[in-house]
């Protein structure tokens, strides 16, 4: 059962990276998972501040990065979305909110509602030190908050992206109306426009 948090705390936790600065690149990479790809990949596209979102395999090998092949979980990948973004307009910290609110459950072990597996897990894979460092802290805060009343089960984890198949890529946005996207993913887009409007592009 979820429990409230205070908006201090949210705010706090929406900080950008302490490091970034004026001179900070226009484009910046996060990399998230959190279940099927689809629904991460389209709740970020509803994103202010996001350039692009592709669908892929991370934490396992080139070689095994296939769909039917991550599919039989042996291959130690995470379905993942990679994010590209313009931190002036939003920050990491600010995606992880997203990532850890709406875009999906952040206390389920290796699955994430119907879907179950490794492949599934909850697992952020930071691109750079900073965003370890910062995304470590983030994940501490969130289980001092006792926002839920089970630990966060998300990890920390390092390993390439690699793109997925061209028909995962979009796939929501483009069959808003297929069964599995009505169940599981819909609602999700509506969390974000409810939550978070001055974030959300339609």
């Amino acid at each position: 059962m979820k429990r409230s948090i205070g908006l201090g705390a949210l705010a706090l936790m929406s900080l950008p990276l302490a490091s970034a600065s004026a001179a900070a690149p226009r484009t910046e990479t996060a990399v998230l998972a959190g279940g099927c790809f689809w629904g991460m990949e389209w709740v970020f596209e509803h994103v202010n501040g996001v350039k692009g979102v592709v669908s892929g395999y991370a934490g396992g090998s080139a070689a095994d990065a296939t769909y039917d092949k991550v599919s039989s979980e042996g291959t130690r990948h995470a379905e993942a979305v990679k994010i590209s973004y313009d931190p002036s307009q939003v920050s990491y910290g600010k995606l992880l909110e997203v990532y850890f609110t709406v875009a999906h459950d952040p206390t389920q072990v290796n699955r994430q509602g119907p879907d179950v597996g490794s492949s599934y897990r909850s697992v952020i894979f930071p691109q750079n030190a900073d965003q370890e460092r910062f995304a470590r802290a983030y994940i501490a805060r969130l289980n001092a908050s006792h926002r839920w009343s089970k630990p966060v089960a998300t990890h920390i984890e390092h390993g390439s992206f690699y793109p997925a198949e061209s028909y995962h890529q979009h796939f929501a946005a483009t069959h808003p109306y297929f069964p599995y996207i009505l169940v599981n993913d819909r609602q999700k887009v509506a969390a974000l426009k409810q939550r978070f409007p001055a974030l959300y592009k339609g």
